[in-house]
């Protein structure tokens, strides 16, 4: 089990939650848009949510999107440590940084100062395209040489006391990412930020990130979740949230389940699981419905959903828990089960 490191009011590893977090794509020192995107993501359920600090004036404009928002605030910061100082000064609930490359030991040393006195987190790491030269002409390109890629630069942090940090060791490659997490869950307790990074626009970016991120939260590996996209970023926490979901992190959402549909299918399923999925996106109830082509795949296979329907022979069957209740001619079904899913989420 992780060690828990407070970002603002989200504290991750232990038993807390897996948070969900994406990344402002609007230049930070846009404070207007900036703090309305952000207002955007935790609608949508995001957890933490991340800004670069490219130039100074994104570090000073850290301070006036804090005041606005409600969910903690992470800054990524290269090259410059003044900027890591600015935002922390700014009232920055964590920072993204490579000691590496923000200068020189003097430098690591008064952000380390800085963090240790603000109660600061720090997200620390390495991907595969930042591999220090001596770890990969001794390992090669691997998940030996990517993790401990990333925990040198835990090192260079703990040697000024710093501990409340998070490790991330991303890679494109689904498998390479996989085993580097499972590397540093066996080497570290520190939190670890999970992803594929660079996993491309929604579609594939999603497969990939779904098995990566997945697979690990299966092991029990993973504290917060990035899925990396090419894309809107609020793609990137809908799909964080279908993840958690999957894995079985999250309960508390009205979970469809349907059939792919065949030669038996007599009525439009396909139409009628999309709206049932339309209508309870945005509910946090624990509900299960079962939209189902045909009685192969009927109540038998959805013994514990609180509602379902399945189709043949001009009737549609309504069920609940297994057992038929209802049974309605194809014309009036859509519209008698929409009204049952009404009742049954309004009783709960």
């Amino acid at each position: 089990m992780s060690k828990i490191v407070s970002v603002g009011n989200v504290l991750l590893g232990g038993n807390n939650k897996v948070a969900i977090q994406t990344m402002c794509n609007i230049k930070t020192s846009k404070i207007e848009e900036v703090t309305r995107q952000i207002a955007d993501f935790e609608n949508l359920g995001c957890d933490i949510v991340r800004v670069s600090v490219k130039d100074e004036d994104d570090a000073k404009a850290i301070a006036e999107i804090k005041k606005r928002i409600h969910i903690p605030l992470v800054a990524d910061i290269h090259f410059n440590y003044r900027y890591a100082l600015m935002a922390i000064d700014g009232g920055v609930d964590k920072i993204r940084i490579n000691p590496g490359n923000i200068g020189g030991e003097e430098k690591v040393a008064e952000v380390a100062r800085a963090v240790k006195s603000n109660g600061v987190a720090v997200r620390v790491g390495s991907n595969s395209g930042s591999i220090e030269k001596e770890l990969y002409e001794k390992y090669g390109k691997n998940e030996i040489s990517l993790a401990e890629s990333a925990l040198k630069n835990v090192l260079i942090l703990e040697k000024y006391g710093v501990d409340n940090i998070v490790i991330s060791a991303k890679a494109s490659s689904v498998p390479l990412t996989v085993k580097t997490y499972r590397y540093l869950a066996e080497k570290t307790d520190y939190p670890l930020h999970l992803g594929v990074t660079e996993a491309g626009t929604t579609d594939m970016g999603i497969v990939k990130s779904s098995i990566g991120i997945g697979s690990l939260l299966l092991d029990g590996i993973g504290d917060t979740i990035r899925v990396s996209l090419t894309a809107d970023p609020r793609e990137e926490i809908i799909a964080a949230k279908r993840i958690l979901r999957s894995v079985g992190l999250d309960e508390n959402y009205v979970e469809v389940i349907s059939c792919p549909t065949c030669g038996r299918t007599e009525y439009d399923s396909i139409g009628l699981a999309h709206k049932v999925e339309e209508l309870t996106a945005d509910l946090k109830k624990p509900l299960k419905i079962a939209v189902m082509g045909c009685v192969v795949n009927g109540p038998g296979e959805a013994k514990d959903c609180d509602l379902g329907i399945a189709g043949g022979g001009g009737i549609c069957a309504f069920f609940k828990n297994g057992e038929i209740y209802k049974k309605v001619p194809f014309e009036r079904a859509e519209e008698e089960f929409l009204e049952e899913l009404k009742k049954l989420v309004e009783q709960n």
